[in-house]
């Protein structure tokens, strides 16, 4: 379901005319949708051309362009601008480009072999535009950003100067539907939405988000415009995040992420989670059976430390213990801190698979505690030391960091 026909002014010569899309729950089957999400896209007229930057997913195309008629006929849109070709964002292109017989779609060079791929663009349609390059649309400016690797290697950002609007694509985005546009109009959800949208679409390129955010501030924006959620005519709220999670200090705070089966695995992170806590961390439990991965990589964002817990089943990790590392390994959290509890019957081995899987992500496993059977009360003292073991090596990442 859409919300309305409405069509929101950012700036002179630009509207908004994307869609909301209140009923999705998840997004790529990884991280829940709680509010669900937005589609955006942006009609840029100058006094001689008209620009339509980025699309909507296709089963909403016929909305966009009854929004873009309330503004102008397709028949006037000379430029379709692809910052990205992810399907949410360019699945309605061809249905635009079959009703703007004149207009060209502009896409740096591999944009442009990915339209072809992805929507059958014929290459006579498409102009590819590199970094700096302009189009006067008649005293508008697009002027394009090269952006690679946020998320895909085709990503670009589009600028209008003359108005201070930044088009981010999926940089800078949130999953949130809304009647309200902008971030300043929906209150407390925004950021913390933000970070997860953050954590497990762009934390896993921490370094192109670091040089994105640098090409972002450089540009000064009054407006930040992204495809996902909530406009930002406030940028510095959004900037100074991003600085904060892809540069900034990690804190004083662990996850406890474990499976446990009959208890036993239980009761030794628990120990762990407590001697944490009582050691000043944050400390922050997920019971993996129970818990949303997209949450548990939004905490992964600022955190020094991950402790993992899983019985060791068929000789392995316990299947959701897998997955929630699996997860570390796609994310790619800059913790670099690792622990593991856990437990097993008549043979072990979950304990040497999480080892192996956080050292390929750079993590240190500093310390591991692997008992056989239930947990003695010598078990849980040794889980409670775990705890303050870590607790320890995160003091000193932070106080030499």
């Amino acid at each position: 379901m859409s919300a309305s026909g409405k069509v929101v002014k950012l700036a002179p010569g630009i509207h908004w005319v994307g869609v909301e899309d209140w009923d999705k729950r998840s997004f790529d089957g990884v991280m829940g949708l709680p509010y669900g999400t937005s589609y955006n896209a942006y009609l840029v007229s100058g006094n001689s051309k008209v620009a339509l930057v980025d699309t909507v997913h296709k089963p909403f195309s016929d909305e966009l362009l009854h929004k873009v008629q309330q503004l102008v006929d397709p028949l006037k849109i000379d430029y379709v601008v692809m910052n990205h070709a992810e399907p949410d964002h360019g699945g309605s292109i061809s249905r635009v480009l079959s009703q703007a017989p004149n207009a060209r779609l502009l896409a740096n060079e591999k944009g442009v072999e990915m339209a072809s791929i992805f929507y059958h663009v014929p290459s006579d349609r498409c102009s590819v535009v590199k970094e700096s390059d302009a189009i006067d649309l008649g005293g508008r400016t697009l002027k394009f950003v090269s952006a690679p690797w946020l998320h895909w290697p085709e990503t670009m950002f589009t600028f209008v100067p003359e108005e201070r609007v930044l088009f981010t694509c999926d940089f800078f985005g949130a999953h949130i539907a809304s009647d309200r546009l902008f971030a300043d109009e929906i209150g407390n959800i925004v950021i913390p939405e933000a970070k997860l949208y953050y954590a497990v679409i762009m934390m896993p390129y921490g370094r192109m988000s670091a040089t994105g955010l640098d090409k972002a501030a450089a540009l000064n924006p009054a407006i930040i415009a992204p495809s996902h959620g909530p406009v930002w005519r406030q940028p510095e709220a959004i900037l100074d995040s991003y600085q904060k999670w892809t540069r900034g200090p990690l804190t004083a705070k662990a996850i406890v992420a474990y499976a446990t089966m009959w208890g036993s695995t239980k009761r030794l992170a628990e120990a762990a989670a407590s001697a944490l806590s009582y050691e000043g961390i944050e400390t922050i439990p997920y019971e993996l059976s129970l818990s949303d991965l997209g949450k548990l990589a939004k905490d992964m964002v600022d955190s020094s430390a991950i402790v993992v817990g899983s019985p060791t089943v068929l000789g392995t990790l316990h299947p959701v213990a897998g997955n929630a590392l699996t997860m570390v390994r796609m994310v790619r959290p800059r913790a670099r801190i690792g622990a593991f509890v856990g437990s097993y019957g008549w043979g072990g081995g979950a304990a040497i698979q999480a080892r192996t899987t956080l050292e390929s992500s750079k993590i240190e496993v500093v310390d591991s505690l692997d008992i056989k059977g239930t947990p003695t009360d010598k078990d849980i003292e040794r889980a409670a030391a775990l705890g303050r073991n870590v607790a320890n090596k995160i003091r000193d990442s932070l106080s030499s960091a």
